[in-house]
């Protein structure tokens, strides 16, 4: 579970996050939406630990990210909407040097491997500067799913992935779910959200304007053939 309470994030004298208070639970795929600007990222950022924010608390499985970091790290997965990574390894290099920040054993650390590599079909034994960006993309899951996390944060992670491995993502992070994980998925794509998403919430200038799930938000829209494309850029307008 993720706990947001009052959380504010100032730069220079604009207001990116405004007293966001938010839960996100276990067990679900978790949709969070807003438009560019909005300060999804840079509540994903103080999320995981790249931003501190001037005021308010997050807590990840009960431990505050900013007094527990290596603790909630153990079980936190992140996967930017612009992965990096150290172009000069190659994929199995780098997923041995991930292995031993998590203290992964020998034979975990290549079951994982093994398991992720062959369900999204990355070769790694080449250089990862010779990767396109859906390989790049699929490196930053493997990165993220090996230590088995309890929660998952990702910020765009279908942007170059092609229909397979798409299907393969969102079958896995339904697994994830079911297993009791949670699972906040950011996406600027209404579509998928509206399908995929069990819970949503929707900020606007730093504001949280909506939680809940797509049903009761079309139910209070009085439209029962709103999509959620429509219900949001109504919302954001």
């Amino acid at each position: 579970m993720i706990k947001i309470e009052h959380l504010v994030k100032t730069f220079e004298n604009k207001i990116a996050v405004n007293d966001l208070s938010l839960e996100i639970p276990e067990g679900k795929i978790f949709g969070f939406l807003g438009p560019n600007g909005a300060g999804k990222s840079t509540t994903i950022k103080m999320l995981t630990g790249i931003l501190k924010p001037d005021s308010g608390k997050v807590s990840i499985n009960g431990l505050d990210i900013f007094t527990s970091p290596i603790e909630v790290k153990k079980q936190l997965a992140y996967v930017p909407d612009e992965p990096v990574f150290f172009d000069h390894m190659t994929g199995v290099q780098y997923l041995n040097f991930i292995s031993n920040v998590f203290e992964l054993s020998s034979d975990y650390r290549r079951d994982q491997i093994e398991k992720y590599s062959d369900l999204f079909e990355l070769e790694l034994n080449g250089s990862i500067s010779s990767y396109s960006h859906g390989m790049k993309q699929k490196m930053a899951l493997i990165a993220a799913f090996i230590h088995d996390p309890k929660v998952i944060i990702l910020d765009e992670p279908l942007v170059g992935l092609d229909a397979k491995t798409t299907k393969k993502l969102k079958n896995e992070l339904r697994n994830f779910a079911n297993r009791g994980c949670t699972v906040l998925y950011s996406t600027h794509v209404m579509d998928v959200a509206e399908r995929f998403c069990d819970l949503l919430a929707i900020i606007n200038k730093g504001h949280l304007i909506y939680t809940g799930c797509f049903e009761n938000l079309k139910s209070q829209s009085g439209n029962a053939n709103s999509t959620l494309e429509d219900l949001f850029l109504n919302l954001t307008k």
